[in-house]
């Protein structure tokens, strides 16, 4: 049973071997580990003396370059998930995994158009004092906290979850420590440097990200003369890649030829079937990227609109070529490590970056390949910790900023106390955040990744886009429509094939062993009898074999007795992996009905203020009188 999640990193920890890094070789690992938290460490040091007020902490002063706003918002995008989940669906399954990179990048486009500046124009520090310009300002900032709590607690998870398997499989460090790290160096960007460390840690992954892909891609495309038919062609004629096709199509490659099979991996249809589900898939990154609480608050670190706009074109220029690099990294996964061995490492795929830097690099066994796993590695982790930065300094601005301040002390809360409680409120989603992702050990959280987008797209956006546009929006509608847009996203998710469905699981996972001795015996004959030129191919159908019956031996163990979700469902109620197509008009309809059904002043006699500052900034700088 394929998976289809938005960010596919954060697979079942059972699929992932104990670790890739040769044990002799690991203490390069740890070096260069060593190596970048040490500056990321240097960084908060130096980011810490800088902080001196609110809006230090919140917004850096508001002192961020447009180019420096884009490359920070790049490594806040970018996560682990980018890196290493995007280039493992390419690897095993060609076109659909590129889809991905596509509908992230275009994203952007939405936020460029329609949020950047506005947000700078309008806001202070979060989405609620976007939210409570026009309209009632404690009921705007308990929804707008609330929706940025929700958001970033699933997609927090999903990320916490995610590093502790990473850098356990990579590494060989125990799941708990990894997660303690991961979370103790957040804490310490967040607690101490504010927006200003969270910011340039952000900047120094992305530019380590960048650079480690650009490395591996030269020397993926090199061989080919920097040819892309070339490079193409030798896709196509992979036997590695033609066997997973196969493997993939089942009967329907029977009528297809070696070269044909190749071809198919250029195009669509391996991963992602249904038609309808796709286009739900894509409103939901491109509505659910506009809606991220820890992306609009980038918007308020730049010093003027103008500057906003430039940070939005500068990050679309950095996350669009990043993800055509991942184009090559996963294509070159497919040929040089196949797909077989990816996928028993980990059946997510998510393992195919490492293992094509180490193959790259000469091998498990040489001490260039272990160097540029390690090199990846590091950088993996630098990406999770800065992503989880970001999330938790958009959380504890909720609490801190918009409840703390803007509900329950108002004007009585001086800068100093607004400081001091957003380190707090950053303290304890770092605590909370490291505690669930433990409590989450071994546990499918994709589902949660799919909940952040939908929230996003189907709660903030529209609250925010119609605030921002549409004369008669107030705070009626703005309640009304977060609630049903994430109480509709959330709902839908839980009874989505994302959940994890035992009974079906253990069924087809006891069909697979019924078959796997006499299917492995059969193999076994054929290696036997194979030539030079067909063992290669039995040796990868061999290897998927055992992966395979691996796998369902590990589904039975881990759901025996269970038969029904965690809502208690045996089967998912509906088909649809990405509820974003029917959330998403519930939440703009819920805001529309909201705002026809309640009259409110406020909202009525400060649109034309709002209008003319979202237009032209002028006054921008007024927006913390608000």
């Amino acid at each position: 049973m394929r998976r289809l999640a938005l960010l596919p990193l954060i697979a079942p920890a059972p699929a992932l071997a104990a670790g890739v890094v040769a044990a002799e070789y690991r203490w390069l690992t740890l070096a260069l580990f060593g190596a970048i938290i040490a500056i990321t460490l240097f960084v908060t040091y130096w980011a810490a003396k800088r902080i001196t007020s609110a809006e230090g902490f919140y917004a850096a002063g508001r002192s961020i370059s447009g180019l420096q706003n884009g490359w920070a918002i790049a490594g806040d995008y970018l996560s682990a998930a980018s890196f290493l989940g995007i280039a493992g669906l390419i690897s095993l399954y060609g076109y659909d995994g590129f889809l991905y990179s596509v509908g992230f990048l275009v994203a952007y486009v939405t936020v460029l158009l329609v949020i950047a500046e506005p947000c700078r124009n309008i806001g202070k520090y979060t989405l609620g004092d976007l939210l409570a310009f026009r309209n009632d300002p404690k009921t705007a900032k308990i929804a707008a906290a609330l929706a940025t709590l929700t958001v970033s607690v699933f997609y927090l998870t999903a990320q916490m979850v995610g590093g502790g398997v990473l850098v356990k499989s990579l590494i060989g460090i125990d799941y708990e420590i990894s997660v303690l790290a991961v979370g103790i160096l957040m804490l310490a960007y967040v607690v101490f440097g504010g927006m200003v460390a969270t910011t340039w840690v952000q900047i120094v992954k992305a530019v380590l990200l960048v650079s480690a892909s650009l490395v591996l891609v030269v020397l993926v495309w090199a061989p080919y003369g920097f040819s892309l038919p070339d490079f193409l062609a030798a896709v196509v004629n992979d036997p590695k890649v033609q066997t997973q096709v196969a493997q993939l199509l089942g009967g329907e490659a029977a009528h297809l030829g070696p070269e044909a099979l190749g071809q198919r991996f250029l195009e669509p249809g391996l991963f992602l079937h249904d038609p309808i589900d796709q286009i739900s898939l894509g409103l939901a990154l491109i509505f659910g990227t506009a809606g991220l609480p820890h992306i609009l608050m980038r918007f308020f670190t730049v010093p003027t609109a103008q500057e906003a706009r430039r940070s939005v074109v500068w990050a679309m220029v950095i996350i669009g070529g990043f993800y055509l690099l991942t184009l090559f990294l996963g294509l070159g996964a497919a040929i040089h490590v196949g797909a077989a061995e990816i996928s028993a490492v980990d059946s997510g795929g998510n393992l195919a970056a490492p293992l094509l830097a180490q193959y790259l690099g000469g091998g498990a066994n040489a001490l260039l390949g272990n160097l540029l796993l390690a090199f990846v590695a590091a950088v993996a982790f630098a990406t999770i910790v800065a992503v989880v930065a970001g999330l938790v300094l958009a959380s504890a601005s909720a609490i801190a900023h918009d409840i703390y301040v803007g509900v329950i002390e108002g004007e009585r809360a001086t800068p100093q106390r607004q400081v001091t409680a957003a380190r707090i409120a950053s303290l304890g989603v770092g605590l909370l955040a490291i505690t669930i992702g433990i409590l989450a050990k071994g546990q499918n959280v994709a589902h949660l990744v799919g909940m952040a987008f939908a929230v996003a797209a189907s709660s903030n956006l529209p609250a925010t886009l119609l605030t921002l546009y549409w004369r008669r929006c107030n705070t009626g509608g703005v309640v009304l429509g977060m609630a049903l847009g994430a109480g509709s996203a959330i709902g839908l998710v839980l009874i989505s094939p994302n959940m994890t469905y035992p009974l079906p699981l253990t069924q087809a996972a006891q069909a697979t062993l019924t078959h796997c001795a006499a299917q492995q015996e059969i193999l076994g004959q054929q290696l036997l009898q194979a030539d030079a030129e067909t063992r290669p191919q039995r040796l990868n159908e061999q290897a998927e074999l055992t992966q395979r019956c691996q796998t369902a031996a590990t589904t039975l163990a881990r759901y025996a007795g269970q038969e029904r979700s965690l809502v208690g469902l045996r089967a998912p109620l509906i088909s649809l992996k990405n509820p974003g197509i029917i959330s998403i008009p519930i939440g703009f309809l819920g805001v529309i009905l909201g705002s026809l059904l309640f009259r409110d002043r406020r909202a009525e006699l400060r649109w034309d203020e709002l209008h003319v500052r979202q237009t032209t900034g002028i006054h921008a700088e007024g927006a913390t009188a608000h």
